[in-house]
């Protein structure tokens, strides 16, 4: 698929950006469907009170998202001959409860250069798709905890108890919501086992060892841990095998592979212990018993008064075309809200060595780098698409990523959104593997607020994370409480220059505020092995950015180096930087090769702040949510 067909092919797309330039930065998507949408257009019609029996009228509608799809593919409303204008799908205000993925494919796609629109009638997140359900018939347990009955064929790795997720029972026990603080930390078991990546040594007294860790069975207790001892940079969660409490050896011995061993020269890794009902001591706790199919949970109050909700599927929606030759495209999200996904009982970032994905690949380093196919999803995940536009919306209480591009997408837009309380990344894109084609590429995102990024996997989050991908867009981006970067742009230090396909991407008019909190060696804006190569021509700008104090909670001893501003790692060169302001950190305000171009930044002498445009920097005043506070 050429790049020209791609773009002949999003005209829609075009044409939302047009509204925006002229309406000053926010687009007026209700006027543009409105004209679109007249005459012979077809609207259909959605709503919780609905009967896919219905006829999907204004007066008749239909129930779920699913049944509008298979009506419009069945009748063909977006075969490309018959599209004279955009095929509405207007969802009215409510929950709808999505039990199974909502799956697109080439078949749902616009046609004639327009769009398959999904809109929330009533307003920006009025609509809300709800991928889990609620949890009733609770009764008292014990000591302030309550148990209720659950489906034990269907297991869940988070819940969240009136919008706020819930903690796994855990030792030790968190001291705030805001930190996974304080930790435990590995010692070395034996001198000649340094590099050890499946055993945790510990100190005996550390915890209660008469714990049931529910050693060898599905459903072990587990060790989240910031695994390479001092390099407190990627998170594990690792389901336990079994524990040997013998004093001679205290060590917790691990199902898998961590990403790092757990010591190093400087230091132990740190980590804490979870999922096991006899760490269940502290109010906004839970623990599943996944075998006997009971949830328990201590409330802070009184539990008749709290609504508590267990995720149903992993991905809400998914897009995904039949190939890189056969895309879906020109579909339009209006603003939907997106709330609640599932996380994982296993997770690490990557492959552990180079060619350990099983494939031959040009830079088999790279299998490091991407996520590994059972983690590869998000609560939007998208596939082999084209010109995917998410505007208005609001995507929050995720178990993994908020949005995830994987492989071959184009033209993706996200504008205009709100996205928080993310498990991993806010919006996350990952390209193919680096020399094997341009597969990602001309995405915009902007206009969004992304706060508290990193809730599960504090190690690698990011409110935006662009891997392997090139000619984006990023501006009026606001991203606030993350475990680790606010932006970063990463390929590998290996990869040659043309076959990182990491070039053209523009930064600008980006807050960036409380970042690093749970994770060393990092920047708040940061960028992995990007462009090394001489003379390192300037590929990519960043332009008015200021970012805020980039300070480690302190109760998490953190053993790595300090936290930067801006984090140029493995090269991260061929860069542009101006206007840029940077708070207080722990290390640098901006750590580079001297391979960048630097101007009007306030970590050298002569910076102006007249230059700064503050009132733009961050979103806009078309952003149609309400600002979150602290």
């Amino acid at each position: 698929m050429s790049r020209q067909w791609i773009r002949n092919g999003t005209v829609a797309v075009a044409a939302l950006s047009l509204v925006a330039t002229m309406t000053g930065g926010g687009i007026a998507f209700d006027r543009l469907t409105s004209v679109v949408t007249s005459g012979a257009c077809p609207e259909l019609y959605v709503s919780p009170s609905g009967d896919d029996q219905g006829k999907g009228t204004a007066g008749d509608p239909w129930k779920t998202v699913a049944k509008a799809r298979d009506h419009i593919r069945e009748k063909g409303l977006n075969s490309e001959n018959r599209m004279k204008c955009d095929v509405t799908v207007n969802l009215a205000a409510g929950d709808y409860p999505v039990t199974e993925t909502i799956e697109f494919t080439e078949q749902d796609s616009g046609g004639g250069g327009h769009q398959v629109v999904y809109r929330s009638a009533d307003g920006p997140g009025k609509a809300n798709l709800v991928g889990a359900e609620e949890v009733t018939g609770w009764e008292p347990h014990q000591d302030g905890i309550y148990k209720a009955e659950v489906d034990g064929d269907t297991p869940f790795y988070t819940l969240f108890v009136d919008e706020e997720r819930a903690t796994t029972a855990r030792h030790p026990n968190r001291t705030s919501e805001d930190t996974h603080a304080p930790y435990l930390f590995s010692r070395l078991i034996e001198p000649e086992k340094e590099g050890v990546r499946d055993q945790v040594g510990y100190n005996p007294g550390e915890w209660d060892e008469s714990a049931d860790l529910g050693s060898y069975t599905s459903w072990p207790a587990q060790v989240s841990i910031w695994s390479g001892g001092s390099w407190s940079w990627f998170t594990d969660t690792v389901p336990i095998k079994n524990a040997d409490t013998a004093d001679s050896d205290n060590k917790i011995i691990l199902d898998h592979w961590t990403r790092y061993a757990m010591i190093n020269s400087r230091s132990g890794s740190r980590y804490f212990l979870q999922n096991s009902l006899d760490f269940l001591d502290q109010a906004g706790e839970y623990y599943l018993d996944h075998e006997a199919g009971e949830v328990y949970y201590k409330p802070h109050g009184d539990m008749d008064d709290l609504r508590v909700m267990r995720p149903t599927v992993a991905k809400v929606i998914d897009i995904k075309g039949a190939s890189p030759e056969d895309r879906a495209h020109d579909i339009t999200f209006d603003g939907i809200g997106v709330q609640y996904s599932d996380y994982l009982g296993w997770y690490r970032s990557g492959w552990i060595s180079s060619g350990d994905s099983g494939y031959a690949h040009k830079y088999p380093e790279y299998d490091r780098q991407i996520e590994m196919p059972r983690n590869r999803f998000g609560a939007i995940t998208l596939e082999n698409t084209s010109g995917i536009t998410l505007t208005g919306m609001q995507i929050r209480d995720t178990g993994f990523h908020g949005v995830y591009a994987l492989f071959a997408n184009d033209h993706l837009t996200v504008e205009n959104s709100l996205l928080e309380n993310l498990g991993a990344d806010g919006i996350k894109v990952e390209g193919g593997w680096p020399g094997e084609g341009d597969l990602s590429h001309d995405h915009m995102f902007r206009n969004l607020y992304i706060h508290h990024v990193g809730e599960l996997v504090p190690g690698d989050s990011a409110g935006i994370e662009l891997m392997g991908t090139g000619d984006n867009t990023v501006e009026h981006v606001h991203v606030r409480h993350s475990s680790r970067y606010g932006i970063s742009l990463e390929s590998r230090p290996e990869v040659v220059d043309g076959d990182q396909y990491t070039d053209n991407n523009t930064f600008r008019y980006i807050k960036i505020e409380d970042a690093g909190l749970d994770s060393g060696d990092m920047g708040a804006f940061y960028t992995y092995g990007v462009a090394n190569q001489e003379p390192h021509p300037i590929k990519n700008t960043v332009d008015q950015m200021v970012i805020g104090d980039v300070i480690p909670d302190p109760a998490g001893a953190m053993p790595d180096s300090g936290t930067r501003g801006i984090h140029m790692d493995a090269g991260g060169c061929g860069f542009s930087f101006s206007n840029i302001e940077v708070g207080e950190t722990t290390d640098q305000s901006y750590q580079s090769y001297q391979c960048n171009e630097v101007a009007n930044a306030d970590w050298e002498d002569g910076f102006d702040a007249g230059q700064m445009e503050y009132d733009l920097i961050g979103v806009t005043d078309a952003f149609p949510y309400p600002v979150p506070e602290d």
